[in-house]
């Protein structure tokens, strides 16, 4: 992604009849995290934002940024706690979404990136966004600018790789899962969490059950970029996504979320597929036609044989789409392995 190296830009939503399947069967969160949060014997609970411990009273005004942060939130099923959600102007319509009934319910606070002003005028008592996405020091708005107002906030696990002070390294997925759990001990709906994050680890282990038999397929996931591509590193949801199918990210090996890297080394690694990251100002058919004409791509193994996955914008952020992107990939992976 271009400017944060963290996709702000969206598009449409997963299937209605898978992601509608993991609204319903999304599950709950195990024990790695259970030491996270602990009552206090006065109305609030600490867990961790990043890798801080955070004091927390149940939020009755949170605000949403992009889709992965609401997603999560009527996941939990929590959207009378929700005030309204923020949405980038490349973001896809929320009537695409899964849980477009419970949009519905919520306001639409702004089209724009998200600002302090934003949440302040709309009285909200609870932030979530990433670090580096929603939050950041060059827009005014950060977890620590927010608690000087008396503003709560909670930022996504997957993003506290490279946040200062309190950083937080996990796999993806695992990420996802400690949120939704973390989420679910603020707002004091742990058994829903547990059950959700149940959920989406039994569809994830039937994935990996299935995965072809082999050497894993090269995968190069194309987010953006002409002079020089952004792509995926190993601390994005995309590369849990391939390994998980039984395909590897090239990239992998870069202890990164969203980066830049050039044509050579993507030509250096030949691909066997290429994963478009597909969002509303840049369509997945414009990236395809320019990699079948750049000098730089049109010789790829993966663009000769026209082997192209377009992976949902909301299926490649931190959210329970994740996994219906890993279910529908995985599927692509089978079938073009025969």
């Amino acid at each position: 992604m271009r400017t944060t190296r963290y996709p702000t830009m969206v598009r449409r939503p997963a299937a209605l009849g898978s992601a509608l399947a993991a609204a319903l069967v999304l599950s709950g969160c195990g024990a790695e995290v259970e030491s996270d949060a602990k009552d206090s014997g006065t109305g609030t609970v600490t867990v961790k934002r990043c890798g801080e411990p955070v004091e927390y009273t149940v939020p009755e005004r949170a605000v949403a940024y992009e889709g992965g942060s609401a997603d999560k939130l009527f996941a939990l099923g929590l959207t009378e706690h929700v005030h309204g959600y923020v949405m980038p102007p490349a973001n896809p319509p929320v009537s695409e979404s899964p849980w477009a009934s419970e949009y519905a319910k919520v306001k639409m606070l702004s089209d724009d990136l998200l600002n302090k002003e934003v949440v302040v005028e709309a009285k909200s008592d609870f932030v979530v966004a990433g670090w580096n996405s929603g939050f950041k020091d060059e827009r005014g708005i950060t977890p620590e600018i927010l608690d000087k107002l008396g503003i709560q906030s909670f930022m996504h696990t997957e993003s506290c790789f490279n946040y200062p002070g309190f950083p937080e390294k996990m796999s993806p997925f695992e990420a996802l899962y400690t949120d939704l759990d973390r989420l679910g001990r603020i707002f004091q709906v742990g058994k829903k969490a547990n059950e959700v994050v149940d959920g989406l680890k039994k569809r994830v282990a039937e994935v990996e059950a299935k995965a072809p038999d082999g050497d894993p397929v090269p995968v190069f996931l194309y987010d953006s970029g002409t002079d020089q591509p952004f792509t995926a590193g190993n601390q994005v949801p995309p590369n849990d996504i391939i390994k998980t199918a039984g395909g590897k990210n090239v990239f992998d090996g870069l202890d990164e979320r969203w980066t830049q890297v050039n044509w050579e080394s993507v030509a250096e690694s030949e691909p066997e597929v290429v994963i478009i990251l597909d969002y509303g100002d840049l369509p997945a058919a414009e990236k395809i036609d320019f990699l079948k004409k750049s000098p730089h791509t049109r010789e790829l193994p993966a663009v000769r044989k026209n082997n192209f996955f377009v992976l949902d914008y909301n299926e490649g952020i931190s959210g329970p789409r994740n996994i219906d992107g890993l279910e529908k990939f995985a599927t692509y992976l089978r079938e073009l392995k025969g």
